[in-house]
């Protein structure tokens, strides 16, 4: 009878195991965009496929217009007391943000759990994986739509002003400008979005090219009133003022790509997030070349760029807490997006940079690549790439270095070192309680 009873037992729980890992769950996955792309049908199109290899999870995707709106939406629903999405795609320079309020939850251990995870990791490239993890290298969001900073340059145009290679360091960046300017702004030589936007994101390529990027080797560690960085400043500034290869204060970030498409800009710095568009829409010859470094490399400096763009996060605030079975259907759907094949199939739709090493041997990006080397262009500059500014308080402190590289560069602040020792004072006191 005591045997009988027992194997009850053991019948009921192993049925109730069954059931719960059965158990339908619903993913609310919040996302934004910055590339022009079909990107609702994209994503439901992942949705489904996971659907079919998960069919006890479905992925309700939201678009949640751009990454600042996203954000907002989040702690929206955060600060009344929701739970948010389960997984949503933030800009990589939110983590530390929501690692101190924490509402996020660290994919280290889901990774820790995988079958190989030090071939996981490293298949991700480590440009990446800088702002995916804290200064203790704890993984605790995965790469899913990343982009970097990049030259797009109208390859007709250079060949007949009698340019064979795209510039390669800042004086040849100054020379091709200014041989490819026409005056009174009939064409710029150099178009670079510093007005509006995300100025401190396109500034960074100039300053790590110029031997210092302005984020430090910590979350608390900025380099704003260095004298490489005020020198690189210096430069930006005046490609529209002294050399006049450009607008004052720099172009406005929507409106960059489509001077260059119109033929009113022969080279522009901007978004790999961009890539797909240019390229479908040119009616010449686009190259894409690594960001100029500072000055010849002979001279101890080299390539530089910053990476950018969005991570996968899961979200699981305190009072909020969902159960284990919804974390870890939140990391499959966040794992299959990180996923070989799905970066591959990003990558292509999109033009942002697949992630995964791995993705580039798999079509459709594979076969695009070898058609399109431009990509791979994108692709290789990530050797030379560096993380992306971030902190805590990265809001308050992003904002204190937009507002200065903007007044500095539209000639508002006369005094360049002033500004950034006076923006230095200021984030110093905001991070001073994280010191």
């Amino acid at each position: 009878m005591r045997k009988v009873l027992l194997l009850v037992v053991l019948f009921v729980l192993l049925t109730s195991a069954s059931v719960m890992a059965q158990a339908d769950i619903t993913i609310e996955f919040y996302f934004p965009t910055a590339v022009d792309a079909p990107i609702n049908e994209i994503i439901q199109r992942y949705a489904d496929q996971f659907h079919e290899l998960n069919p006890n999870i479905t992925v309700v995707p939201t678009y949640t217009g751009s990454y600042t709106q996203t954000r907002d939406t989040i702690r929206t629903e955060l600060n009344g007391g929701g739970a948010g999405p389960d997984v949503a795609v933030m800009l990589t320079t939110d983590l530390y943000s929501f690692i101190d309020e924490g509402s996020i939850v660290p994919m280290q251990s889901y990774i820790d759990t995988l079958e190989d995870p030090e071939a996981f990791v490293s298949d991700i490239f480590p440009a990446f994986l800088a702002n995916s993890m804290d200064e203790e290298g704890t993984i605790w969001s995965l790469p899913f739509q990343r982009s970097t900073v990049i030259l797009y340059y109208n390859a007709d145009l250079l060949r007949e002003a009698g340019i064979e290679n795209p510039p390669t360091n800042r004086d040849e960046l100054l020379a091709a400008a200014q041989a490819l300017t026409l005056p009174n702004g009939e064409r710029w030589g150099l178009l670079v979005p510093f007005a509006g936007g995300f100025p401190i994101w396109v500034f960074q390529p100039f300053a790590i090219g110029n031997g210092r990027n302005i984020t430090g080797e910590t979350p608390t560690t900025v380099y704003m009133n260095d004298p490489q960085v005020i020198d690189a400043l210096d430069f930006a500034t005046n490609l529209g003022t002294e050399y006049a290869v450009g607008p004052a204060g720099g172009s406005v970030w929507g409106d960059t790509p489509t001077a260059f498409l119109n033929g009113q800009a022969a080279m522009i710095i901007h978004t790999t997030g961009t890539m797909t568009n240019l390229l479908n829409n040119a009616t010449f010859e686009v190259g894409a070349a690594f960001v100029p470094m500072g000055l010849p490399n002979d001279e101890g400096l080299g390539y530089g760029t910053v990476t950018g763009g969005g991570n996968s996060y899961i979200f699981n605030p305190v009072g909020a807490e969902r159960s284990p079975e919804e974390l870890e259907a939140a990391w499959l759907w966040a794992e299959f997006l990180a996923s070989p094949e799905i970066q591959s199939d990003w990558g292509a739709a999109t033009g942002y940079i697949a992630a995964r090493a791995s993705a580039w041997e798999l079509d459709p990006l594979a076969s695009l690549a070898a058609e399109r080397p431009q990509y791979l262009a994108a692709r290789d500059q990530l050797a030379y790439a560096a993380a992306e500014f971030t902190s805590y308080r990265a809001i308050d402190t992003q904002n204190i270095i937009n507002a200065t590289l903007s007044g500095v560069i539209s000639g508002a602040e006369t005094d360049a070192a002033a500004a950034m020792a006076s923006a230095q004072e200021q984030i110093d006191a905001l991070l001073a309680e994280y010191r």
